[in-house]
């Protein structure tokens, strides 16, 4: 509840919060706990330096296109069999009951692109539209917009020097069908491009904290079947609209290995995915230090790896070969191998973390290998981050655990308690699951099959696939991708009392910062205490009450919410400093 200078209260939010409509003039908050404020002051000030540093080197790069000439092409004419199946000759599009969606293309590298986008143009339109608008939400200004395009510019400019040739192509042919309502911030290739380094980017901006992914490996005793068994949860946060439209991709190239792949749609990049051989890459963001030109993103180098790798050496072989712009981990799997490693890369270094007497390896998002021993970087980003105490929760979960499954894979990748079982609250970064997950995946190499979480977060079904019948003529036979028997059941916490406080808490938790961001909201005396009892064990909301009562000048009452803080599990180093910082600046006021 919010008093009458308010634009919207918390009892209409939440009154509006099932049926909630464009008309409504409160607007859904997207949630989360991020720096934003600190990562916009140095953006922009990259921004004032690459007006500073545009050269002609930009020029050449706004007018580069992929020479597509030696590629055959058949215009795609798509035919729309119902509002949720599409097709083009063996092309298909298509909605399951879980609402992902189901993408089936093959070809060459430019017919593949023209597929990909003739049949998802709706979709890609839509994501693009939601990416930028974030954006703009995130830099109102006209002017800054301006400088903004200028970066892009600038910092993109030697970014299709690092881009295979034939990706160039794929991204020209899928471009066609970008939206024109972008054109003034690039030409529509060039977007595309642009945009598969906007991971990257947020990677990179580690303050900005978008991600904060963990995957496993286990294998030999620590499965059932003692087959491989990979799991991970993909924590990229762009807002809850973003992750709406889950694109899961079966590619059948010309040259290489047929392949799935998990992310959005207009995106040709692998974040998570398997190939026909069995081979399995995940990436987790590593500590980097702001890059200062854009380089091959790492999304097209695991493309690389599922497209042409069998093994792990020849994994390892094409990650060593590409100038990467940010650090990750990349957990690799292999089937041939029966074995996984995380291949270690960034800018200036490169290692490969392979276990040894033991048969599981965890990947969080620090570095482990010998290469990055003396990085104090990442020693850093250790000792302050929520890497570590992920790290450590999972080593206790297969404790717990002895034997996994894909069930057993499931429930882990769902854990939202921190160590020992302490209630941490919900959306805290130091659980497993921080409930803001794009996706989560289960991979079972040997067997071919993979398991794709759906909505909300990773609590959904788990949808089971298996490659060998979708890269044959099964598929074709029955029309069919899933293999519903295999299905993993959803969580039933998407059914609690406590995940409904918990969507309830994001609407207010908006409320809690809009008063906090403006002059004119002021909550009722009700507010608060509600506010902190739809997520009471979370250290944030203490922390975000104390900022508001501080603003307000009630500052003994800013003084209790400070110190309740302190009694959480607080995410970070960083974030403990913020509150005590505040807690000492209050303890002044009060004098």
């Amino acid at each position: 509840m919010v008093k009458n200078n308010s634009r919207c209260t918390l009892q209409s939010v939440i009154q509006n919060e099932k049926n909630w409509n464009k008309e409504s003039k409160c607007k859904k908050t997207d949630f989360s706990f991020r720096r934003n404020d600190r990562v916009l002051i140095l953006f922009f000030l990259i921004l004032n330096l690459s007006l500073i540093l545009t050269s002609c080197g930009i020029r050449k790069s706004i007018k580069h296109i992929p020479d597509v000439k030696q590629y055959s092409l058949e215009i795609p004419k798509v035919n729309k069999i119902n509002d949720s199946t599409f097709n083009f000759n063996q092309n298909y599009l298509t909605k399951n009951k879980q609402q992902l969606w189901e993408l089936y293309i093959k070809g060459n590298s430019l017919q593949l692109g023209y597929n990909n986008g003739a049949l998802t143009q709706n979709l890609m339109q839509k994501q693009e539209e939601i990416f930028f608008s974030k954006v703009e939400g995130f830099v109102p200004s006209k002017f800054k917009q301006n400088l903004l395009r200028g970066f892009l510019k600038w910092y993109n400019r030697k970014m299709y020097l690092n881009v295979r040739e034939d990706y160039q192509a794929e991204l020209y042919g899928l471009s066609q069908y970008s939206s024109d309502k972008y054109d003034f911030i690039a030409p529509k290739f060039l977007r595309s491009m642009y945009l598969h380094g906007a991971h990257d980017i947020g990677h990179a901006m580690q303050d900005l904290m978008v991600v904060g992914c963990t995957s496993l490996a286990v294998w030999n005793e620590n499965t059932e079947d003692r087959d491989l068994l990979i799991g991970r949860n993909f924590d990229f946060y762009v807002g809850d609209d973003f992750a709406k439209n889950k694109l899961i991709e079966f590619v059948e190239p010309e040259e290489g290995i047929p392949y799935l792949s998990v992310s959005w749609p207009g995106m040709i990049g692998v974040v998570s995915g398997m190939n026909k051989e069995g081979i399995t890459v995940t990436i987790n963001a590593g500590k980097s230090k702001i890059p200062l030109t854009a380089k091959t993103p790492i999304s097209l180098v695991t493309r690389e790896i599922l497209q042409f790798a069998k093994n792990i050496d020849e994994a390892i072989a094409i990650a060593k070969k590409r100038k990467v712009f940010v650090s990750e981990s990349i957990l690799v799997g292999s089937a041939n191998d029966k074995d996984a490693v995380i291949i270690e890369v960034s800018p200036d270094n490169f290692g490969v973390y392979k276990v040894e007497n033991t048969s599981r390896v965890f990947c969080t998002n620090h570095f482990q290998s010998d290469a990055y021993k003396n990085d104090k970087r990442n020693q850093k980003h250790i000792a302050e981050s929520h890497s570590e105490y992920r790290y450590e929760k999972l080593h206790e979960l297969l404790q717990e655990n002895k034997k996994l499954n894909p069930e057993k894979m499931a429930a882990i990748l769902r854990d939202k308690s921190g160590l020992k079982e302490e209630k941490i609250g919900y959306g805290n970064e130091k659980a497993i699951n921080q409930l803001l997950a794009h996706h989560a995946v289960i991979f079972s190499p040997q067997k071919k099959l993979v398991w794709v979480s759906s909505n909300p977060y990773q609590l959904g079904e788990f949808v089971c696939y298996d490659l060998n019948e979708i890269f044959s003529d099964k598929r074709l036979k029955n029309g069919e991708f899933a293999k519903s028997n295999l299905n993993i059941a959803k969580d039933p916490f998407v059914d609690s009392k406590e995940f409904e406080k918990y969507e309830e808490f994001k609407f207010a938790n908006g409320e809690v910062q809009r008063a906090i961001d403006g002059d004119n909201v002021l909550l009722t005396d009700d507010f608060i205490p509600h506010y902190q009892s739809l997520n009471p064990d979370f250290w944030f909301v203490y922390y975000q009450s104390g900022k508001y009562y501080f603003k307000q000048k009630e500052f003994s009452k800013a003084k209790i919410e400070f110190e309740k803080a302190l009694t959480k599990e607080i995410t970070t180093v960083p974030d403990n400093g913020n509150v005590r910082k505040y807690l000492k600046k209050t303890i002044k006021k009060l004098k």
